[in-house]
Parts: structure tokens; C-alpha cells; sequence
């Protein structure tokens, strides 16, 4: 990875709360790293301050008007920064030359093209965006190792499964002498709320996570356990593991991120205050260690760590998780895509909370699955699982 020289980041999805954090960890670090590129949805002005701090290259935005907009803004505290729009303009920067750590933040499967044209230009990627790979699976492990992109993943669970496992062990191969994952999630903010009322949380009952900030389509998936579906099926792709050998746990403190149980019984666990710059900042210097600005953990304070099983009737949708990667083929991608639909319609009014896992489920009974074989199959088949859950949607209202 060029060691002794300052290595450039492009940040894909730079104004939330990933790449605000992404940022954070650099701007401690300017001898290391330096940003060649930022990108935004559509938090203009925030990606404006950004570019005056920081004086990327290139600053893309997802539509033309908010490049113009952008421009606008730039001409006075960054006009060397070059805008772009548009997926093209993600890829373009995704796989520039000056770029070797690309960080993939962006929510949701809009990420999965700019991510694969990193992979595809052989870069360092941070991996942060789940869709890449619950939509893809094999596909883009297959790019990984064909185009020899370094993957490094920044989900705490993922980044404490990582550094739990066997140094020499590569991603996407199970290891020998693994016997299980333990995957740690919070439980989210209604673990002990009545199941029977759960109908009637409010979105921003919902998005109200108690240990980490997020966004708030990650905090509704954090609050029905589809974050930890998700990560389930990621974990199986990222680690080689067949369903049966990740067992979810919950834990509601987020003190340790997650668990390597090996066959000669002993259990490594990664501990840290909950604070998305720790797995930034190991995997930016990985194999190294820096200062991420994260304080020690307090064991005196934490003073005791819970764990307890799922119940799949408080949390339907990490059924439907497994059941999809089990299932194999397309499901993972209508599972992603219904999942999408139906947490957009929740935030805005249209369904209740329940019927997030109803539509999802739904959905997947009425999209065939098929063999996934190429990324033409993934996005037909998010298309249709989209299309079906919105259709179910307005049957409802």
C-alpha cells in the first residue's frame, strides 16, 4: 500500500455519519493520509464545508443540480476542487489513480457500483456498505480476488470478527480451526418493549438507537435486527461461513463488537467504547495501529456484559435474514430491496413498524429466486422486488 508515502482516500458517502467519522480519523493524521475525493447524496453545503477543510480533488454529488449548486458554493473556499455527478462521476473517482483507500460508506445498493469500480481498479476498500455484498455475494468476492483489491471491512462486528481471527487467514475462507462466529447486536431500542405494542413505535421512537449514531434508515434496520440480518449474510461472504457456523447474539451494552469461538474452546472477543472510529482507523492503517480519538474502555464502568438469544417474534426481519442466505441464489438482493422500500415507506407514515417484515416477507414469496450469475440478475431482481413491495404497499393504504 505505498508505506512511507501519504495515501489518498476518496470517501464515498461523505457527509454521513461514516464518512463524517472517516474524516474525523484523517484530519489527525495529515502526515498519512490525504483526501483526493468526496462524495454526497444530497447534504450540499455540509460536502462544501467538507471540501473547504479538507480540498479534495474532486467532489461528486448524485444529481446535476446539486453539482451545480456545488460549484456555486466552491468557487469562493475550494475552487480547485474539480465536481462531478452522477454514478459516473462515483466510479470515475472510485478508480482514480491518485486514490488508494477508497472508503464505502454510501447506504443502501446505490453503493454497489462505485465499490465495484474500486474493486475492479484494485484499490483498498474500506468496506462499509453493506449491499455490496448482500446483493452480490459471490460475485463480488469473485472481483475481489480477480483484480486484487485489498478488502478490509468497517462494520464493528465484521472489523472485530477480522481481528479475531487467525492473522494469516484469508477473507472470504473460512479458517481452520474456527468452529463458530458469535455476531454481536444491541438488541436495538425495543429489546424489552411488549411485542404486542410494537405495532404502534412511532419512526422516531425507531430511530432513537441507545449506543451508537446512525442514520435513520440503519437505526430502523438496527431496531428490527435487519441490520444484523444483513451483517449475517455479510459475515458468511467477508469470512467464508456457512449459515450454521454464525450464531447471533445479542448484547445490549456494544462493548464487544464480536466473537471467534475456536475448536480448542477458547472464545476471542474485540472490547471497545462503541464508536465507529476504532474500526476506521484500524482499517485505514491496517496492519499498523494510529490514534483513532476514541477514549479507553472503562471496565470499572461498564461493570457487567449481558447476552442473550434472539427471539425471532420480536425480530421477524433477522428470520428472514437467514432464511434468505440460506436459501441462497437471488433472495439475499429481493430481501435488500423489499427491506428498502418497506423501511422508506415506515419513516414516511405509510406502514407501521410490523408490517416492515410482513412486506419484506411477502415480497420474497412472490419474486422466483434464481442462481445469481451475473450483476445484470442483481439489479433486474432488486428492480422486481422493489416494484412488488411498493405494489404491496399501496394495497395496504
Amino acid at each position: 500500500m505505498g508505506e512511507g508515502r501519504i495515501q489518498g482516500v476518496a470517501i464515498l458517502g461523505a457527509t454521513g455519519s461514516i464518512g463524517r467519522s472517516t474524516l474525523d480519523v484523517i484530519s489527525r493524521h495529515s502526515d498519512k493520509y490525504r483526501v483526493v475525493a468526496l462524495t454526497a447524496h444530497s447534504q450540499i453545503e455540509l460536502l462544501a464545508e467538507q471540501c473547504g477543510q479538507f480540498h479534495p480533488d474532486f467532489a461528486v454529488v448524485t444529481e446535476a443540480d446539486g453539482a451545480e449548486q456545488l460549484e456555486r458554493l466552491l468557487r469562493d473556499i475550494a475552487p480547485e476542487t474539480t465536481v462531478l455527478s452522477g454514478v459516473e462521476g462515483m466510479e470515475q473517482i472510485a478508480s482514480a489513480p491518485a486514490v488508494d483507500q477508497v472508503m464505502a460508506a454510501i447506504v443502501g445498493a446505490a453503493g454497489l457500483r462505485p465499490t465495484l469500480a474500486a474493486v475492479r481498479a484494485g484499490k483498498r476498500i474500506l468496506l462499509a456498505n453493506k449491499e455490496s455484498l448482500v446483493m452480490t455475494g459471490h460475485l463480488f468476492m469473485e472481483e475481489v480476488v480477480a483484480n486484487g483489491a485489498q478488502l478490509l471491512p468497517i462494520d464493528s462486528e465484521h472489523n472485530a470478527i477480522f481481528q479475531c481471527l487467525p492473522q494469516h487467514g484469508v477473507l472470504g475462507k473460512f479458517p481452520a480451526g474456527v468452529e463458530k462466529i458469535l455476531l454481536t447486536g444491541s438488541g436495538g431500542p425495543f429489546r424489552k418493549r411488549a411485542v404486542e405494542t410494537l405495532g404502534t413505535v412511532t419512526p422516531d421512537e425507531a430511530v432513537a438507537h441507545p449506543n451508537w449514531s446512525m442514520g435513520r434508515k440503519i437505526s430502523v434496520d438496527s431496531a428490527t435486527m435487519m441490520n444484523k440480518g444483513l451483517e449475517f449474510i455479510e459475515a458468511c461472504w467477508l469470512f467464508g461461513a456457512a449459515p450454521e457456523q454464525i450464531e447471533v447474539v445479542i448484547h445490549p451494552q456494544s462493548i464487544i463488537h464480536s466473537m471467534v469461538q475456536y475448536s480448542d474452546g477458547s472464545v476471542l472477543a474485540q472490547m471497545g467504547n462503541p464508536d465507529m472510529r476504532t474500526p476506521i482507523a484500524h482499517a485505514l492503517s491496517w496492519p499498523e495501529r494510529i490514534d483513532s480519538g476514541v477514549g479507553n474502555l472503562d471496565l470499572f464502568e461498564v461493570a457487567k456484559l449481558d447476552f442473550e438469544q434472539p427471539d425471532f417474534g420480536r425480530y421477524p426481519c433477522l428470520r428472514l435474514s437467514i432464511d434468505a442466505m440460506v436459501h441462497g441464489g437471488s433472495a439475499t438482493t429481493v430481501l435488500n430491496g423489499a427491506n428498502e422500500v418497506a423501511v422508506a415507506a415506515f419513516l414516511n407514515g405509510e406502514i407501521d413498524y410490523m408490517e416492515i417484515a410482513e412486506v419484506i416477507e411477502q415480497t420474497m414469496s412472490e419474486v422466483a429466486v434464481e442462481e445469481v450469475t451475473d450483476l445484470d440478475l442483481v439489479f433486474s431482481k432488486d428492480e422486481e422486488a422493489r416494484a412488488v413491495a411498493t405494489a404491496l404497499i399501496k394495497g395496504r393504504g
